[in-house]
């Protein structure tokens, strides 16, 4: 498709989503596949990775000009510290060097920046940079990108298990007091809307740890393109499929419909 032709099919696919309402509050995305595209291509796997962070600038463009609230992007899990030490060490610089490249165009499309997970983790100066571009983009009001970095969702889990613990040890609450809601305000994500819709590419079927608690009633989309192909097309061809389904939140198709007497 020539570029312009393929320009124009994207906004027309903009306008249509846009139209058709229900758009997803809050996407989630699995980033899989970076390093099998490199493999592919018999490129080191830091260069599938460098190709990556060019799909997460067209698709963090692509969510805010849709006018998605929340984006977050699975970038770096609790199990990747176990990687080959030079890939990690390598991965670190690539997270450093693109927030450090990328925060002033962040700021410039109203792009809120949020972490979560155990930032403490990350090495000194990439841990500095993320709480400081957090801080120059807290004011912006249109996408919230989040984060989830060094994130274990098990890990996150026990930390909300032992904080609540805690508070009824020291008897801040009662146990009656602990419910969903209640246990939700001590996750990572307490100020942020469970997803709408999980996006995972590389046409891998688990969710690797990953929000295992606010993904209890979200859509699942699974695409075969690898993460560093994963473009605006792909974006709109999800969250136009999201669209069409019908989130029935344990309840069946009838109780949606019926209005009440």
């Amino acid at each position: 498709m020539a570029k312009n032709a393929e320009q124009t099919h994207l906004e027309e696919l903009k306008d249509a989503i846009k139209k058709a309402g229900n758009l997803p509050e809050h996407i989630a995305i699995i980033m899989d596949g970076n390093g099998r595209w490199a493999k592919s291509r018999k490129l080191n796997r830091v260069d599938g990775h460098k190709e990556g962070i060019n799909s997460v600038r067209e698709i963090v463009e692509t969510a805010g000009n849709l006018g998605i609230k929340y984006l977050t992007l699975y970038t770096f899990s609790t199990e990747n510290w176990n990687r080959p030490k030079g890939e990690v060490t390598a991965l670190m610089a690539l997270l450093l060097k693109t927030i450090r490249a990328e925060v002033n165009d962040l700021k410039r499309n109203n792009v809120k920046l949020t972490t979560i997970g155990r930032l403490n983790d990350l090495p000194f100066l990439a841990r500095q940079s993320m709480k400081q571009a957090s801080e120059i983009l807290k004011k912006n009001t249109g996408l919230n990108l989040v984060l989830a970095l060094s994130y274990s969702s098990r890990q996150e889990i026990l930390d909300a298990v032992r904080e609540i613990a805690m508070q009824a040890k020291n008897n801040k609450i009662q146990v009656e007091e602990i419910d969903e809601m209640f246990f939700s305000n001590q996750m990572y994500t307490k100020n942020i809307p469970d997803p709408d819709l999980l996006i995972r590419t590389s046409g891998e079927l688990r969710i690797s740890n990953f929000l295992l608690w606010q993904l209890a009633y979200t859509e699942i989309y699974v695409t075969d393109v690898l993460w560093p192909d994963f473009r605006s097309l792909d974006f709109l061809q999800a969250v136009q499929t999201y669209q069409g389904r019908e989130r029935r939140f344990g309840k069946v198709s009838e109780q949606l419909y019926t209005r009440p007497d």
